[in-house]
């Protein structure tokens, strides 16, 4: 399965790479790849180790990551941790992920409010100490060129037939609040606007019943037919042949907005209006000012955390009728921005 993590991973690696050619390679780590003696070899030719969490497949390689970490560690290596989430993991994730945090020398994160919740662990809270913000990238670049697809001629014919088009980007899990963006859309239907709920993106497996359960709440407001799951989408080019069609994005996060949401900056470079719940610490975005100058020129608009369903119906009609103002977005640097912190904790 996709994993944005492991997405984030190679991307990171190749902008180091670009910025100081040949001080850096990778180890896979699959069932099949990476036995203990592999990892021992590569390990012995490097200064540092870069682990990133949560990846998907976290029940298949559960062992492989904590035992390079813990083999870099034996081997007198520097270990560097990139923790992108906290209190959003399922416990046994977060269970399973405490040796990492025990076995790292820096802690590289992205949020302020994820770096609070880990300093709040009762247990692992001190690790916090060992931590470095560093400003998130998109994953996805926009193309020059968009690819068309079955589900775009879809969405063409829903917008032909006055439909209002609410997009959803990245995978489905129960931190992104999906149900949320239902009742959402509910309202907007008993307003008479049409609504069509556009899930960009597929569920997450996992210990919950997340899939079951939306398809479940679907149903009780009538929505069954107003909501589209896309699935896993490959090529970025039919991504965003899809957010071409969108008449704009909602994300109603009960945690708020944070600077790890990276499916959030991929969203923006269509050009289509963003409404997302405010974060909760006024100093969430101090550490990025890319993110925040998004916020600051309108196209990420914030509503306050804790408004209830109805504040977020109105503002989508309301930014459903400002005219697009597509903003410069230079992908390249964005990730500069972040090899350079991690390449500074090396």
């Amino acid at each position: 399965m996709h994993c944005g993590v492991g997405q984030f991973t190679r991307l990171l690696q190749e902008t180091i790479e670009k910025l100081e050619p040949g001080t850096s390679a990778t180890l896979t780590l699959t069932q099949t790849e990476g036995s203990l003696a592999e990892i021992w070899r590569a390990v012995g030719t490097a200064q540092s180790v870069v682990c990133n969490f949560p990846i998907v497949a976290w029940k298949r390689v559960m062992f492989a990551p904590l035992a390079a970490m813990a083999i870099a560690r034996l081997r007198r290596r520097k270990v560097v941790l990139i923790q992108h989430e906290w209190n959003g993991l399922h416990w046994l994730r977060r269970i399973t992920y405490m040796p990492a945090l025990l076995l790292a020398d820096t802690i590289i994160m992205f949020s302020p409010l994820v770096r609070r919740e880990l300093a709040n662990d009762p247990l692992l809270g001190w690790t916090a100490k060992k931590s470095v913000l560093a400003p998130l990238p998109p994953n996805i670049e926009a193309p020059a060129a968009i690819d068309d697809s079955k589900l775009r001629h879809r969405l063409i014919t829903a917008k032909g037939d006055g439909r209002l088009l609410i997009g959803h980007f990245g995978s489905i899990y129960p931190g992104k609040q999906p149900n949320a963006l239902l009742e959402i859309g509910a309202i907007l239907k008993q307003r008479g606007l049409k609504p069509l709920i556009v899930y960009i993106g597929s569920f997450i497996r996992g210990v919950d019943r997340v899939e079951e359960e939306f398809h479940a709440r679907a149903r009780e407001l009538d929505l069954a037919g107003d909501v589209i799951v896309s699935g896993f989408v490959a090529s970025d080019h039919e991504v965003f042949g899809l957010f071409s069609e969108i008449d704009v994005f909602c994300y109603p996060l009960d945690e708020g907005l944070t600077a790890r949401r990276s499916s959030i900056l991929t969203c923006v470079q269509s050009g289509r209006p963003l409404i997302v719940a405010g974060p909760v610490l006024p100093e969430e975005f101090d550490h990025h000012p890319r993110f925040k100058e998004l916020i600051d020129r309108g196209a990420i608009v914030l509503v306050a955390r804790g408004s209830d369903n109805d504040a977020f119906a109105d503002r989508i009609a309301a930014v459903v009728k400002r005219p697009l103002v597509p903003l410069p977005f230079d992908f390249d640097d964005w990730w500069k921005d972040v090899a350079e912190v991690v390449r500074a904790q090396l």
